[in-house]
């Protein structure tokens, strides 16, 4: 399963969503329907993120390292491969090189 190359139909809100210091930049998308998915690029680093609703992590480009909260195993994501986030839980994330471009679905 990979992540839809365009979104058709949607609002883009041009406000970016900027954390650690614009090292992760996201813009939100809104859909006919109100749900809402951001799609963003990270920076090489390590950064920890919390959730409030689960979410889902579909990476387009680049690669990750993921930990989520609570366990010790840490999953590598490429292009076309996604992981789904617990809500009210949070993951830690690592870019070793270059960017990680992902869309973000909220599941609840």
């Amino acid at each position: 399963m990979s992540a839809p190359s365009q979104f058709s139909g949607v609002s883009v809100l041009t406000k970016a969503n900027i954390y650690f210091d614009g090292n992760v930049v996201s813009h939100t998308v809104v859909f006919a329907d109100g749900t809402k998915k951001t799609l963003g690029l990270i920076r090489a680093g390590n950064y920890h993120f919390g959730t409030g609703a689960p979410e889902r992590m579909e990476i387009v480009a680049g690669s990750c390292k993921v930990t989520l909260d609570g366990q010790s195993a840490v999953q590598t994501y490429g292009a076309g491969q996604h992981f789904d986030v617990p809500g009210n839980s949070g993951f830690a994330i690592a870019v070793e090189a270059g960017l990680c471009e992902y869309v973000c679905s909220y599941l609840a």
